[in-house]
């Protein structure tokens, strides 16, 4: 009678960093290993189990058909050892380890990164990776813990809820404004320069809107970065759509046709559901929850009533 293998859940945790980074260099980071021990744990694994597990390539390790089988039940024995963790330990010790969170650039930028020194308080053992290139971060490739969209996910093995609403609205310097053409309709912004992202570039639909404020605008800047937007309406270069909640932190920005403009997206946070309870996911889901609820969190304005936007006010020019 043959031996079942023999591997123990320290050469999982190997095989699931290297699963989900693709290189050897950064799971050992990740672990506080050596790139060689790392390469010795996968070997040694691959031959217990007698089984290739990853492709080897010059960018690194590709999971094989078998390996990606081999993920599944990897990640449900991590998940149940979290959870024998949590109960062994009080609440702060178990919400150990690292998370990886994908947002897009102004959430991450000009809200998260604000709230960073609460988060790092509230958990001292949690580390935390923030990405904002999400147009290359995928969940299923495990190239993300968790993620914050525009668009809630369709299908597959995934935990999604939404944050919070947010509200965009057309902006324009005041400088730029003075000396520019008034705008009394929608119909008066073609003649105005507009600044918007890169049409082929757009990662989601959520961020498609100049349609919504009139389907014949042609932006003359475009930027992938809604930094870069930000920089160039405040500099004077033109108008552009922008979120209220960072828009509003600049006193030389004024809202355009603010009776008649507001439009509303969604931020929402996912991750596959199998890491929904492990306690460092869990506790970074949870603080972003009470985050986005919070006074200074300001993604819906003051002046956005349940029957929409208000009349504008002397204030609003």
């Amino acid at each position: 009678m043959n031996n079942p293998p023999q591997f123990t859940w320290d050469d999982l945790q190997f095989f699931l960093a290297v699963a989900r980074t693709g290189q050897l260099s950064t799971a050992a980071r990740q672990l506080r290993s050596s790139h060689a021990t790392v390469s010795r744990r996968i070997d040694r694994l691959e031959f217990t189990l007698k089984v290739k597990l990853f492709e080897r390539n010059p960018r690194g390790y590709v999971l094989t058909a078998m390996g990606t089988r081999f993920v599944e039940t990897a990640e449900k024995m991590e998940q149940e050892t979290e959870r024998l963790r949590a109960d062994l330990a009080d609440g702060s010790m178990a919400q150990r380890g690292l998370v990886r969170l994908s947002a897009p650039e102004g959430f991450a930028n000009f809200f998260f990164a604000t709230v960073l020194p609460q988060f790092a308080a509230q958990h001292p053992h949690l580390a935390l990776e923030l990405v904002t290139i999400q147009q290359i971060m995928s969940l299923s490739r495990k190239e993300a813990d968790l993620s914050v969209v525009l668009d809630e996910p369709k299908g597959g093995a995934y935990f999604a809820e939404k944050l919070t609403d947010y509200h965009l609205q057309v902006y324009g310097s005041r400088d730029y404004l003075a000396k520019a053409p008034d705008i009394n309709s929608r119909e008066d912004l073609l003649s105005h320069p507009f600044v918007s992202y890169i049409e082929e570039m757009i990662f989601a639909p959520g961020l498609d809107y100049l349609g919504d404020v009139h389907p014949r605008i042609k932006p003359q800047f475009q930027s992938s970065s809604i930094f870069a937007q930000l920089t160039a309406t405040r500099n004077g270069l033109g108008l552009c759509i922008l979120p209220y909640f960072f828009a509003s932190r600049y006193p030389e920005l004024v809202r355009v046709l603010p009776d008649e403009i507001d439009l509303k997206r969604h931020y929402w946070i996912t991750c596959h559901r199998d890491l929904k309870q492990a306690p460092r996911v869990r506790a970074v889901i949870d603080f972003l929850r009470e985050a986005v609820r919070g006074e200074d969190a300001r993604f819906v304005p003051p002046y956005v009533t349940a029957a929409g936007p208000a009349r504008r006010t002397r204030a609003d020019v």
